[in-house]
C-alpha cells in the first residue's frame, strides 16, 4: 500500500537525519523532495504546495526538543499534516433510519457492487444488523447475477426484479421489501458507466430523491490517482454524497486519491477496500494511515483485525490442552485460518513498524502457509493429535504425499516442538509468539 510514495518520502525525511539542528536550508531541501514524492504520487499540485508550505512554517516555526534529532521532528510534523489532510478523525456511518438506507455511487468497474456486499458483510458482524442488498444496475450485464453471487456468499438477502427496468421504482420497492422483512439496513448498488454523463447523474439524483437514504457513497477505484478526485467532484456537485470509499488499496496505488479527495470535494474517507474477499474492509483512519505511509505501521489496526478472530472459548480449550502437553496440529491448523481471515499476508506484514521496508521488493504469497497446511493433511488423525509418534517411514510417507521434502517435514516438526514448549511455558500469553513463530515458518 503506497510503497512507491512511503519510500520516497523516506528519502525526503532523510535529508535532515544527522543535523543539529533545522535551519531554513535544510528544511527547504526537506519539503522541496516532498513536494516531489506528492506530485510522483499523482496529488494534484496546488494541494502538493500548500501542504509543504504548512510543513515548513511549523517546521521552522518550531524549537527542536533535546530528546529529538530534527529528522525525527520534521517526520511528526509530515505526519500531523497528512492526518489532517486526510481527515482528520475517523467518520462514523450513519445509520440512525427505520431501515437506514445507504446509496451507493461510482463509475462502471470502481469495485462498487463487490463494495456492496463488502459492507453488507461488515454491518451483518454487528449484531443487531440485517442487511438488505438492493440491485439497482439493469443496464450492465449479469450485474444482478453478480449482486446474488455476493449475497450468497456472506449470507445476506438480494432484492431484485428482472421485469422491472426502472431504478427508481426498484429501489423504493427494495426498501419496502426491507420494511416488511425485518431488514433494519438496505444498501443499494446502483449503476456506473465508463465517465460521468447526464443520464447516471439525472438517474441516480431521482433514486436519492425518491428513497432519501442516511447515508450515499462514493466508490472510487484508489488506482486512477487524480482522474479519482476529478471524478469525485461531479458527483458531489449533483449528488452531495456523505463520504468516499476507496477500493483496491491492495493494488499499486500510488496515494495521489486518498490525499487529495478530502481537500477538494471536502468530505471523509468512510471506508477503504484491502482486498478481493468479502472481509477486505476497513473504517478509515487518517492518523493509522499517515502512519503507514510514513512507514510506521499500523499496530492498533492488527490488534483490531486480530481481536475479532479471537475466540474466547476456543482460546480456553487450547490454553487446557497446552497445560495437558496435547495441543497437536488440528489445534494448529485452526489457528493458522484465523490468521489467514486477518487478510492478506502483505497487508498484515505493511501492518507491522518497519516490516514494508525490509520486505521492499519481496513477493509476500497469500499461500504463505499453503505448504505447512499440505504437510498437515498428509498426516493421519492419530499423528495430528501425537507428533511424537512420526517415524521415519511416517515422515517419508507425509513429505509423498504432501508434495515436500523430508526436510520440510522435520523442520516443521522442529519448529512445532519449539512453540509448544514456548507456549508451555508462557501459557496465557503464548499467542502473539505463537504468531511470531508461524511468520518465521512462512
Amino acid at each position: 500500500m503506497f510503497d512507491n510514495l512511503s519510500e520516497k518520502l523516506d528519502k525526503a525525511l532523510h535529508v535532515l537525519k544527522g543535523h543539529g539542528q533545522i535551519t531554513e536550508i535544510n528544511v527547504a531541501e526537506t519539503t522541496k523532495e516532498v513536494r516531489r514524492a506528492l506530485l510522483d504520487a499523482d496529488v494534484n499540485f496546488k494541494i502538493a504546495k500548500e501542504f509543504t508550505n504548512k510543513v515548513r512554517e511549523k517546521a521552522l516555526g518550531q524549537n527542536v526538543l533535546t530528546t529529538l534529532q530534527p529528522g525525527q521532528l520534521m517526520v511528526k510534523i509530515v505526519k500531523d499534516e497528512l492526518t489532517e489532510l486526510m481527515g482528520g478523525d475517523a467518520e462514523g456511518i450513519n445509520l440512525s433510519g427505520d431501515p437506514s438506507v445507504i446509496l451507493m455511487s461510482g463509475l462502471q468497474g470502481s469495485g462498487k457492487t463487490t463494495f456492496s456486499g463488502k459492507l453488507a458483510n461488515f454491518l451483518k458482524k454487528k449484531k443487531t444488523k440485517n442487511p438488505l442488498l438492493v440491485a439497482c444496475d439493469v443496464y450492465r450485464p449479469a450485474a444482478i447475477d453478480q449482486l446474488h453471487v455476493v449475497g450468497e456468499q456472506i449470507g445476506v438477502e438480494v432484492y431484485s426484479d428482472r421485469e422491472n427496468n426502472d431504478p427508481v421504482a426498484l429501489a423504493k420497492a427494495g426498501v419496502a421489501h426491507a420494511k416488511a422483512n425485518g431488514h433494519n439496513v438496505v444498501i443499494i448498488d446502483t449503476a456506473g458507466r465508463l465517465a460521468v454523463d447526464q443520464q447516471m447523474m439525472d438517474e441516480i439524483a431521482s433514486i436519492r430523491d425518491a428513497v432519501q437514504p442516511q447515508e450515499t457513497l462514493f466508490v472510487v477505484d484508489s488506482m486512477t490517482g487524480q482522474d479519482a478526485v476529478n471524478t469525485a467532484k461531479a458527483f458531489n456537485d449533483v449528488l452531495n454524497f456523505d463520504g468516499v470509499v476507496l477500493t483496491k488499496l491492495d493494488g499499486d496505488t500510488r496515494g495521489g486519491a486518498a490525499i487529495s479527495i478530502k481537500s477538494v470535494v471536502d468530505k471523509p474517507i468512510k471506508f477503504i477496500g484491502t482486498g478481493e474477499k468479502m472481509d477486505a474492509i476497513d473504517v478509515f483512519h487518517p492518523s493509522r494511515m499517515a502512519d503507514r505511509i510514513l512507514g510506521m505501521g499500523d499496530v492498533v489496526s492488527l490488534v483490531e483485525r486480530a481481536q475479532e478472530q479471537f475466540d474466547e472459548e476456543e482460546a480456553r480449550k487450547i490454553q487446557k490442552k497446552i497445560a495437558k502437553n496435547r495441543f497437536g496440529f488440528d489445534d494448529f491448523l485452526k489457528q493458522i485460518q484465523q490468521i489467514k481471515k486477518m487478510g492478506s499476508m502483505k497487508d498484515l506484514m505493511g501492518m507491522i513498524p518497519g516490516a514494508g521496508k525490509a520486505l521492499k521488493g519481496l513477493d509476500i504469497d497469500d499461500d504463505a502457509f499453503k505448504h505447512i497446511e499440505a504437510i498437515i493433511y498428509s498426516m493421519t488423525p492419530e499423528e495430528r493429535a501425537t507428533p511424537s509418534k512420526l517415524n521415519a517411514s511416517r515422515k517419508k510417507r507425509i513429505a509423498k504425499g504432501s508434495g515436500r521434502t523430508i526436510q520440510e517435514v522435520n523442520q516443521l516438526l522442529k519448529q512445532f516442538e519449539q512453540m509448544s514448549k514456548m507456549m508451555k511455558m508462557m501459557q496465557g500469553g503464548g499467542g502473539k509468539k505463537m504468531m511470531q513463530m508461524m511468520q518465521n515458518m512462512r
